[in-house]
């Protein structure tokens, strides 16, 4: 046992790294290291992707606390576009999470493939939205909170991906469409979590130490170590060459969805 938490501590210490430095969403990188982890300790490849999403989503209801709370005091979060957004995360979220209990692990890591080659692409050439309109009222802005649950939910990340260039696109300064983007994370991990919960906990085939999907030592190992490491990066920042490490991240990202797609076949 002392072994797991060892192998999750690291996980938890390199993503919390990765996060710091490039402020990447933690899902794209604990998803794949989770996925790589759980090979090692031989769980079920039946229920892997399950609980690499449940667990990743989980671990970023706690890390997306800190991160909202320090852009909040910087005023870079718009929390009337938060409040407008949540219902439709939480039904997105929820939504998402009984989707992914419906298909099987190899459907799932083939869709979290394809969002990493999205991912990857565009920081590889450096594609970002233009700003082209305002935001949309309630209806709309609701709707695509429940899009970008939905999606989270899937591929087991907290959003930024996804409501950053939203917001982007609808005139929000990038500072502001940042922060908002972390406060939004909270929600989707929440509701997408009691999710993966909730339906994980009819599945036979969850290992020991399992809440629903959720595999409790990934999740401390990870909440334990990415909560020191990720100030770490952030000052590591200051003194690296992120735009270009960014470029090296997003190669990393494209080969890892290659070995991914490789190991579906």
């Amino acid at each position: 046992m002392i072994s797991v938490v060892l192998l999750y501590l690291a996980v938890g210490a390199f993503a919390g790294v990765l996060a710091g430095l490039l402020g990447i969403g933690g899902g794209l990188v604990i998803v794949p290291l989770l996925v790589f982890s759980f090979t090692l300790q031989g769980i079920p490849p039946e229920v892997m992707m399950h609980l690499a999403l449940g667990t990743s989503l989980a671990s970023i209801i706690f890390t997306s606390v800190a991160s909202f709370r320090a852009h909040s005091k910087r005023g870079a979060v718009r929390w009337d576009v938060f409040r407008l957004i949540t219902p439709g995360i939480i039904v997105g979220g929820l939504l998402g999470a009984e989707l992914a209990s419906r298909m099987s692990s190899g459907l799932l890591k083939g869709i979290f493939v394809c969002f990493l080659y999205y991912v990857g692409s565009q920081m590889l050439l450096g594609i970002k939205p233009k700003a082209s309109r305002e935001l949309p009222g309630t209806v709309g802005i609701t709707g695509a909170g429940g899009v970008i649950g939905m999606v989270s939910s899937i591929v087991g990340i907290g959003g930024g991906t996804m409501s950053v260039p939203f917001l982007s696109f609808c005139n929000v300064p990038m500072h502001v469409a940042i922060g908002t983007a972390s406060a939004i994370g909270f929600p989707i991990a929440v509701a997408s979590t009691i999710g993966y919960i909730a339906t994980g906990f009819s599945d036979p085939v969850t290992p020991a130490y399992s809440f629903g999907y959720v595999y409790l030592p990934a999740l401390l190992g990870i909440i334990s170590a990415s909560w020191f490491t990720a100030p770490l990066g952030a000052k590591l920042a200051h003194s690296l060459p992120v735009a270009k490490l960014s470029r090296i991240f997003a190669v990393l990202l494209l080969v890892v969805a290659t070995k991914m797609l490789i190991s579906l076949f």
